[in-house]
């Protein structure tokens, strides 16, 4: 073992013969000499070391930094000198108070060794027996005048270093206040007569991962936390058909772009008016992110509180924009739409498109098609100021069923070409289906997986299906 420096005479717990390591002390120009006692030269170190971080570094093979928390004059408490893996010593540094160990708690230290006799707290005079451990005087025991809390000074520690492993050292007839330190939050503790090279080393190793292992734990329980919020947050956020008292038949299939997300920025919603009429919108805000979801939400309760005071077509679809231009980040983003309004009786129904995909619909013997929409539908929201969305009318027959999307479902790629799948492989599709006897809920889950087997994979972009059906 490399040679050290002899210790101090034995103070209120020395051991004669112990050395004292050699402790990091700056020169001048910045490189650490050696030779100083542990409990000297804090008050230097502490001038050049840069202030406390929000963690700590992972130990190396070998190499740990050990930061002593001792207030004894005599400098009596002796740190064996331990080899790490390459051979140099363990790297200590001691500190008298809380205020000098703040000052030398830098991220690259791994483990504080705290001696919880230390005399920096706080006095509790005439505090109440739960203030302090059984083991100072049996239970109920009460505190004598100027007694001060050790394990108040181990809570300041915590408080001060959440992020670093935190040994408590205490007196071998102190067992019971030794484990109330570690419930209290330390990840170990040792008596001072067990203060040898293996079994320190062995401590702060031991410290060191099981403080990491807590910290990452942590981490994933406050994950999934968050996950779990978000997930009731967004399922909260997606639409409620309100269909009472119609004879039409809903289902809806929603697929987010983003990884792990519940909601994109693709959105829609269907109510029915007072009048009778069913009003059944989809839309698409342009981008895949929490804002372009938040967006999307936005808009979607603007259409069903607009719809409701009774506004439909060009004007609903104004307003919206309206609301778009206020709402939105950039004047870049813009948002598609489709709004159908579906009249009473079902047989007819008006249609408007804003820079959106046209619907499908299938019935009266025939196979599905596009509706058709005369002028060809107006811009998407948020393109042209002042822009005009003629309304056309459809005839829809007894029995029908339509299927509104959004083009996240229409821009899969088909096999390993640079071809889309399209409005017509889509039309295709649901032709195929139908023909099997698929409807409603079956027949979205069919289409969905067939346009995912086609892209080789998930589809990239948010995906929203909404079907209607009558008869």
């Amino acid at each position: 073992m490399p040679q050290g420096i002899p210790c101090s005479p034995p103070g209120r717990y020395g051991h004669p013969g112990r050395l004292h390591p050699a402790p990091e002390v700056p020169s001048g120009g910045g490189k650490r000499t050696t030779g100083m006692p542990v409990s000297m030269g804090n008050e230097a170190e502490a001038a050049v070391l840069p202030r406390p971080g929000d963690g700590t570094k992972a130990p190396s093979a070998g190499s740990l930094t050990l930061l002593v928390i001792e207030d004894d004059p005599a400098g009596s408490l002796a740190v064996p000198e331990m080899l790490d893996a390459s051979g140099g010593r363990l790297r200590v540094r001691t500190a008298r108070n809380l205020t000098e160990a703040e000052r030398l708690l830098t991220d690259d230290v791994h483990c504080i060794l705290l001696d919880l006799a230390l005399t920096d707290g706080p006095a509790v005079p005439g505090a109440p027996a739960a203030a302090l451990p059984a083991a100072r005087g049996g239970e109920g025991a009460v505190p004598e005048e100027g007694e001060r809390d050790e394990l108040e000074i181990l809570r300041r520690v915590l408080r001060m270093a959440p992020r670093h492993a935190v040994l408590a050292l205490t007196a071998e007839d102190d067992a019971e206040r030794a484990a109330e330190a570690v419930r209290v939050g330390a990840q170990d503790f040792l008596f001072r007569g067990e203060l040898d090279g293996r079994v320190l080393n062995r401590a702060i190793r031991y410290a060191v991962e099981r403080k990491r292992a807590d910290l990452a734990q942590r981490q994933l329980t406050e994950s999934r936390l968050r996950a779990q919020e978000n997930a009731r947050l967004e399922r909260g956020l997606l639409p409620t058909p309100l269909l009472d008292g119609s004879e039409l038949r809903f289902a809806a299939r929603y697929r987010p772009g983003r990884s792990r997300a519940l909601l994109g920025g693709d959105f829609y919603d269907t109510v029915r008016t007072a009048d009778g009429t069913v009003h059944a919108m989809i839309g698409d805000v342009c981008g895949h992110g929490p804002d372009e979801a938040a967006l999307g939400v936005e808009l979607r309760i603007a259409w069903r509180a607009l719809t409701f005071a009774g506004l439909c077509g060009d004007q609903l679809l104004g307003t919206l924009q309206r609301v778009l231009e206020h709402e939105r980040s950039s004047d870049e983003i813009f948002a598609t739409i489709c709004t159908v309004d579906i009249a009473p009786d079902g047989r007819r129904a008006g249609l408007c498109l804003a820079g959106h995909p046209a619907p499908l619909v299938a019935g009266g013997g025939r196979g599905p098609r596009l509706l058709p929409y005369g002028e060809g539908g107006g811009p998407a929201l948020g393109v042209l100021p002042g822009a005009r969305w003629p309304r056309t009318q459809v005839q829809l027959g007894g029995s029908w069923s339509l299927m509104m999307y959004t083009d996240g479902l229409i821009e899969g790629r088909v096999g390993q070409g640079r071809a889309r799948l399209g409005q017509e492989g889509m039309l295709g599709i649901v032709g195929q289906r139908m023909a099997a006897g698929l409807r409603g809920e079956a027949l979205l889950d069919a289409v969905l997986t067939e346009a995912r087997e086609l892209n080789g994979d998930e589809l990239t972009d948010d995906v929203a299906v909404m079907l209607l059906d009558r008869g």
